[in-house]
């Protein structure tokens, strides 16, 4: 699985960057073929960026090696094709991945808007002042209640949309960075900020965002998970279109999102017991990623 190589090398301080919700469950193959990220793909990159060699196998028996232990390798980039090719060209059957050494100081904020529009607009302000952090996670009012029953996470439940940025590296860095992103966020009107003062804790904060997708589960019998990436910029502007659609089709919408990326997780929830909601469900959805594609973004 995707955590176990973290856990491999953990006691000797390294870990490995991409880490997809599903972490303690998807394999490392798996990861391959969907190219996955995870909250740390902001500054981290995705599987693409941190994968370096595999062996798979062709349809005809084949066994391939491609790529290898080296940064870099000669002639044309046939690991970059097998990564993200969904299984299509082999099956992957071992895999050489790039670790990292684990930063000196990682610390987690939990800032927390009255309006989502105005947490759409610190992420863009975050990253628009050249501040690259190691994940920066958006949940709205629903994603946060629901994350909060299922962890107890500590989530302010006053609050519409909560952010979780953590910045990592130097502690001297990182404090600088803390005081810088405190700012910005007050400028946005954010209503309360919580700043992890333990590892504990920081994973706490990270838990109930890595749980929001099943936690969703106590909200609705069903749910539809929709896949857009927008240009950070026009964040607000599709929030906003997208409770304005919750209105129109009278289906609730739980948002749980890669903020820093632009990278959309809309949870449309309904209930297949009742006729329509399936049919209104899927037209909301195709109108969410026709938003995206609106305003410059792409369906991923």
């Amino acid at each position: 699985t995707n955590l176990a190589i973290s856990q491999a090398v953990a006691h000797e301080g390294f870990y490995y960057a991409p880490d997809p919700s599903s972490q303690i469950a998807c394999s490392i193959g798996g990861n391959i073929a969907e190219n996955s990220g995870g909250v740390h793909s902001l500054k981290y990159g995705m599987t693409t960026n941190n994968v370096l060699g595999c062996e798979f196998v062709l349809i005809t028996g084949e066994i391939l090696r491609i790529g290898g232990k080296a940064p870099e390798t000669d002639g044309y980039d046939v690991m970059g094709i097998t990564t993200g090719s969904e299984g299509l060209l082999g099956v992957v059957t071992e895999v050489t991945v790039r670790i990292l050494k684990k930063p000196e100081t990682a610390r987690a904020l939990m800032v927390g808007f009255a309006e989502i529009e105005a947490a759409g607009q610190c992420v863009a302000d975050i990253i628009g002042a050249g501040i690259i952090p190691g994940g920066m996670e958006m949940m709205d009012k629903n994603a946060i209640h629901a994350a909060e029953a299922f962890v107890h996470a500590g989530y302010p439940l006053d609050v519409e949309a909560l952010l979780i940025i953590e910045l990592d590296g130097p502690k001297v860095e990182v404090d600088e960075l803390i005081a810088r992103v405190e700012k910005i966020a007050l400028g946005c009107g954010s209503t309360s900020c919580q700043i992890s003062n333990s590892e504990q804790e920081r994973l706490l904060f990270w838990a109930g965002r890595k749980a929001a997708f099943p936690a969703v589960g106590r909200m609705s019998p069903d749910y539809l998970c929709m896949d857009g990436t927008i240009p950070r910029g026009k964040l607000p502007a599709v929030l906003a279109r997208i409770r304005d659609l919750s209105e129109k089709y009278r289906l609730r919408v739980a948002n749980v999102f890669h903020a820093g990326d632009g990278n959309l997780h809309p949870l449309i929830l309904y209930d297949a017991n009742i006729p329509e909601e399936m049919d209104k469900a899927e037209a909301f959805g195709a109108d969410i990623l026709r938003a995206c594609v609106e305003m410059g973004g792409v369906l991923t």
